[in-house]
C-alpha cells in the first residue's frame, strides 16, 4: 500500500491519475542513447578490475566460505556485489538505479494494471459472529424486548388497543426471562433497569388503555414501590387519573396531592395541572370552595382560559355576583400567548416577503394560534351568556355590562356577537319584538355582523310568514356579505313560498358554491327539483345529502318517496327500512311502508306494517279502515269490530263507520245486536236511508211488528230525495245557463254542480239497492254494502286516498244535514 497514491479532493475526473506519472530521470528504455549516463558508465564502471570469482555474481549462484566453524555465506563487497542487469530466476531484475522497486520491464509490457491486487479474488468472508455466548443471547433479548415495546406503542396510535396490550404482555414476559437469564450468568448487577422500567410504564398504560383499571393500579404500585426507578412518584398523577375514572374522588384527591409533594418546585407546569385537576375533582365532588381555592391559585400564578372559566362556574354555583364579575374581567384579560396578525399582511413592494408570508399564512403555528384563539372566544362566549341573566336584575344589563368589559379588552370584536346572542336569548324566550328590535341595532354595523344580523332578521320575518320582509332583509344580508350561504339560502326560501322553483335553485346553488357542507342549501335544492318534476336531479342532491348525514330520517324519507314516484317500489320500501332503524315508533313510515306492501300484493307484510302503525298511533283513519277490511276479507268479522268503533269514537258525526260496526255484527251471525246497532244509528241519523234500508229488511227476516214503522219512515225518507234531486237539477239547469249568459251567478252554479253530482251519486247507490221484499240471505254481499262504499265487499280495497275519504265524507254530510244545503 505504500505505492498507492490518493487522489486529492480537487481531482475528482479520473481515479487513477498519477499512477503512471514518474520521473523521466528512472526510464531505462534509451539508457543507451543517453549521453551522460554512457559517459558515467565509461569513466567509472569501466575501469573496474573484471571479477575473478568462480561464481561470478549472485545472480549465477553462491560460492560458499568455509570456515573454522562450518560453510557460511559471502558477504558481499564492492567485487562481490551482483549484477544489476544480471537474470535471476529467469526473470530481468530491475535496475534499481533507474526505475522505482516493483516496476519491471515485464511486467509492464505484458500484464494488466492492477496495483490494490484485486486480479487474486475477493477477500475472505468475514468471521461470522457466535451468537452462542449468553452475552450475545442477552444483547439479542434486549432487542426483542425494545422491539416488542415499540410495536405496542405503534399498535396503540394506529388504535389497535387489543394488540398493543397483548405486545405490551409479550414484552414483559421477554423482560423476566431477560432477567432470569443475567442471574444465570452472574450478571445481575448489570440488569438494564431503565428497560424494565419502559416495560412497565407501557404495560400500565395499556392496561388503563384498555379499561382494565385494576392490573393498571397494580402495576403502576410496582414501579412506586420500587425505590431503584428515580422519579417515580410522578406517576401517582396517572393513577389518580384512573381513580377519577372511576369516580373515587377521594383517592384521586389524595393520590394528586401525593404526586405534587413528589415534584419540585423546578417543574411549575406539571405542579399546575395537578392543581386544575384537584380543582376539577373537587368540583365533581361538589365541594366548590375548595375548588375555588385551587383555581384562584392557579389564576394568581399562570392565568389560563380553562381555569378561569371553571372559576367562574364555581362562582356561579355558589351564587356570588361579585366574584363572577372579578373571574369574568380575569379571564378576558388573559395573554393568549400568540403574535399580533399584522405579522401575515404582506408588503406590496417585496415579491420575496410575499411568498414567505403565503407560506406561512397556513402553516401549523398559525393553525395553532387560530385554534387557541377560537377556543378562547368559545369559553368567554360561554361565559357571558351563562352570567349575564345572573349578574345583574335582568338579563338584558348583565348582556350589556358583558359588552363593555369586552369592548375594553383584546377581544373587542366579540362585542358584536354578544349582541346577536342577546337577541338570540330574546328569541328563546319568545320576545320577538325585543329581538328585532336589537338585531336592527346592527343595520350600521360593518358587513360582517350587518350581514349576520340581516340573515336572522329574514328568519324571524319569514317564520312568521311575513315573506316581504324576510325577502328585504335577505337582500340585505346578501348586499353585506354575497358568500354567506345563510342568506343565500333566506333568499331561496322567499322565492320557493312564491313558487318561483327555478330562482329559488339557483340561490341555493349560489350558496352551495360559497359553501359544499351548506347542508340546508342542498336539502331545499332537491326539494326544488322535486317540484319542478326534475326527480332524477332530486334525487342525486339527496343521495349526496345521505352521505353527509347519515341518520337523517327527513332524507330518507325524501329518497323513499322519490324512487315511489320513479315507480321503484323496491327501492322505496329499502330505504324506508333504513328509516324504522332510525326512527322505529312513526307510525307514518310504518303505514307508508304498509301501503306500498299491500300495492306488491304482499297483504301479510302489509298487515304486520298495518298493525304497528296501529299500535304506535291508534288514530289514523286510514289505517283503521285497511285493518278492518283486511279483517273482513280474512272472513274475522269480530275483530273487524274493535277497528270500526275505534272510528267511531275518532269521528262520531260519521255514519260509515257506525254502519260498518253493524255490518260487522250481521257478518258474523249475530242478528239481535246488528239490530240494536241499526236502531242506534236510526236514533242518531234518522234520516239516513241505508240504515232504515236494513231496519226494514232485518225486521221482515226477524218477523218483528217494527217493520211497518220503519217501512213507513222509508218512504217519507225516500220521497224527501227525490225532492232534494230535482232541486240540485234544477239548480245545475240554472248555473249552466247562467254561465251561457255570462252572469255573475257562475260560483252557485257550480257549488249546484257539486251538490247534484253527490246526488246522483247517491240515487245510484239507492238503485243498487234489493228490495225490502227480498229474503235477506238472497241478498249478496256487495249489493247490501254498495250503498256505503266500504272495504268490505268480497275483494279486499285498498284503503282511499285523502281526496277519496274527503268526497265519501261530503256525501254523508249532505245525507245528514238534509235540505241545508240545497240552493233557496
Amino acid at each position: 500500500m505504500e505505492n498507492v497514491h490518493l487522489v486529492p479532493e480537487e481531482e475528482e475526473d479520473d481515479l487513477y491519475t498519477g499512477y503512471n506519472d514518474y520521473n523521466p530521470t528512472f526510464d531505462g528504455e534509451d539508457l543507451h542513447n543517453d549521453e551522460g549516463f554512457q559517459q558515467a558508465v565509461r569513466t567509472s564502471h569501466g575501469r573496474r578490475p573484471p571479477m575473478t570469482a568462480k561464481y561470478p555474481g549472485t545472480a549465477i549462484g553462491v560460492r560458499p566460505l568455509g570456515t573454522a566453524y562450518g560453510f557460511r555465506m559471502p558477504v558481499g563487497t564492492a567485487m562481490g556485489r551482483p549484477m544489476t542487469g544480471a537474470v535471476q530466476d529467469g526473470a530481468a531484475r530491475p535496475m534499481t538505479a533507474v526505475r522505482a522497486a516493483g516496476y519491471s520491464s515485464s511486467i509492464a509490457r505484458g500484464s494488466v494494471f492492477d496495483p490494490l491486487g484485486q486480479s487474486k479474488g475477493p477477500a475472505p468472508p468475514l468471521e461470522t459472529r457466535n451468537e452462542d455466548t449468553p452475552e450475545e443471547k442477552i444483547k439479542i433479548l434486549e432487542k426483542k424486548v425494545n422491539d416488542l415495546i415499540e410495536e405496542s406503542c405503534l399498535a396503540h396510535a394506529r388504535g389497535d388497543l387489543q394488540l398493543s396490550l397483548e405486545k405490551a404482555k409479550e414484552a414483559g414476559r421477554k423482560e423476566r426471562a431477560l432477567v432470569r437469564q443475567r442471574e444465570q450468568t452472574g450478571t445481575a448487577d448489570h440488569i438494564n433497569l431503565d428497560l424494565t422500567y419502559s416495560v412497565l410504564f407501557n404495560l400500565a398504560n395499556q392496561y388503563a388503555n384498555n379499561d382494565m383499571y385494576t392490573e393498571a393500579l397494580n402495576t403502576y404500585q410496582v414501579i412506586v414501590k420500587n425505590k431503584m426507578f428515580s422519579n417515580a412518584g410522578r406517576l401517582k398523577v396517572n393513577m389518580a387519573n384512573i381513580y377519577f375514572k372511576q369516580k373515587n374522588y377521594t383517592k384521586a384527591i389524595k393520590f394528586y396531592r401525593m404526586a405534587l409533594d413528589q415534584i419540585s418546585n423546578a417543574h411549575s407546569a406539571m405542579r399546575i395541572k395537578i392543581m386544575q385537576n384537584i380543582g376539577v375533582v373537587f368540583i365533581h365532588m361538589g365541594q366548590y370552595s375548595d375548588a375555588i381555592t385551587s383555581f384562584e391559585y392557579i389564576m394568581s400564578e399562570s392565568p389560563n382560559i380553562k381555569t378561569g372559566f371553571n372559576l367562574i362556574l364555581c362562582y356561579y354555583a355558589i351564587g356570588d355576583r361579585e366574584r363572577m364579575k372579578k373571574a369574568f374581567q380575569k379571564l378576558i384579560c388573559v395573554p393568549l400567548g400568540t403574535d399580533d396578525d399584522d405579522k401575515y399582511i404582506a408588503p406590496n413592494d417585496d415579491p420575496h416577503g410575499n411568498m414567505v408570508i403565503e407560506a406561512i399564512k397556513n402553516d401549523k403555528l398559525h393553525q395553532m394560534e387560530r385554534e387557541r384563539k377560537a377556543l378562547a372566544e368559545k369559553y368567554i362566549m360561554t361565559s357571558a351568556k351563562l352570567i349575564a341573566p345572573a349578574i345583574e336584575s335582568s338579563f338584558a344589563a348583565g348582556f350589556d355590562w358583558c359588552v363593555d368589559m369586552v369592548k375594553g379588552s383584546q377581544y373587542v370584536e366579540l362585542a358584536n356577537d354578544l349582541e346577536i346572542n342577546k337577541a338570540i336569548t330574546y328569541l328563546r324566550q319568545r320576545d320577538f319584538r325585543q329581538a328585532v328590535e336589537t338585531l336592527k341595532m346592527f343595520e350600521k354595523k360593518d358587513s360582517r355582523v350587518k350581514s349576520a344580523a340581516a340573515t336572522n332578521l329574514s328568519f324571524l320575518y319569514f317564520l312568521e310568514k311575513d315573506y316581504d320582509q324576510a325577502d328585504r332583509y335577505a337582500e340585505l344580508a346578501m348586499s353585506a356579505d354575497r358568500y354567506n350561504p345563510a342568506a343565500l339560502v333566506n333568499k331561496g326560501n322567499t322565492e320557493f313560498v312564491k313558487e318561483d322553483y327555478e330562482k329559488a335553485a339557483e340561490f341555493y346553488k349560489e350558496a352551495l358554491h360559497n359553501d359544499s357542507s351548506c347542508t340546508e342549501a342542498l336539502y331545499n335544492l332537491g326539494l326544488s327539483y322535486k317540484r319542478l318534476g326534475r326527480l332524477e336531479e332530486a334525487l342525486d342532491c339527496f343521495l349526496k345529502l345521505h352521505a353527509i348525514l347519515r341518520n337523517s330520517a327527513q332524507v330518507m324519507y325524501q329518497l323513499a318517496n322519490l324512487y315511489e314516484m320513479l315507480e321503484d317500489p323496491h327501492q322505496a320500501i329499502e330505504w324506508l327500512m333504513q328509516l324504522t332503524s332510525v326512527t322505529p315508533t312513526d307510525a307514518q313510515v310504518l303505514a307508508k311502508l304498509g301501503d306500498l306492501y299491500d300495492n306488491e300484493g304482499d297483504k301479510s307484510q302489509a298487515f304486520q306494517y298495518y298493525y304497528e302503525s296501529y299500535r304506535y298511533f291508534p288514530s289514523n283513519i286510514s289505517v283503521i279502515e285497511w285493518l278492518g277490511a283486511y279483517y273482513i276479507d280474512t272472513q274475522f268479522c269480530e275483530k273487524a269490530i274493535q277497528y270500526f268503533e275505534r272510528a267511531t269514537l275518532i269521528q262520531p258525526t260519521q255514519v260509515k263507520w257506525q254502519l260498518m260496526v253493524a255490518s260487522c255484527y250481521r257478518r258474523s251471525g249475530n242478528y239481535q245486536k246488528a239490530l240494536e246497532t241499526y236502531k242506534d244509528i236510526h236514533r242518531k241519523f234518522p234520516e239516513n236511508v241505508e240504515c232504515l234500508r236494513f231496519l226494514v229488511r232485518l225486521c221482515t227476516d226477524m218477523g218483528l211488528k217494527e217493520v211497518q214503522d220503519y217501512a213507513t219512515k222509508l218512504k217519507k225518507v225516500e220521497k224527501m230525495k227525490e225532492i232534494r234531486e230535482q232541486r240540485v237539477r234544477s239548480g245545475r239547469d240554472s248555473s249552466a245557463r247562467g254561465r251561457r249568459e255570462g252572469s255573475a251567478g257562475s260560483d252557485s252554479g257550480q257549488s249546484n254542480h257539486g251538490t247534484s253530482a253527490k246526488g246522483e251519486r247517491i240515487s245510484a247507490k239507492l238503485k243498487t239497492l234489493p228490495g225490502s221484499n227480498e229474503p235477506y240471505e238472497a241478498s249478496t254481499q256487495q249489493e247490501i254494502d254498495a250503498s256505503y262504499v266500504d272495504p268490505l265487499g268480497p275483494q279486499m280495497q285498498r284503503p282511499k286516498t285523502a281526496a277519496k275519504k274527503r268526497t265519501e265524507e261530503d256525501e254523508f254530510a249532505d245525507e245528514e244535514l238534509g235540505d241545508d244545503l240545497l240552493p233557496e
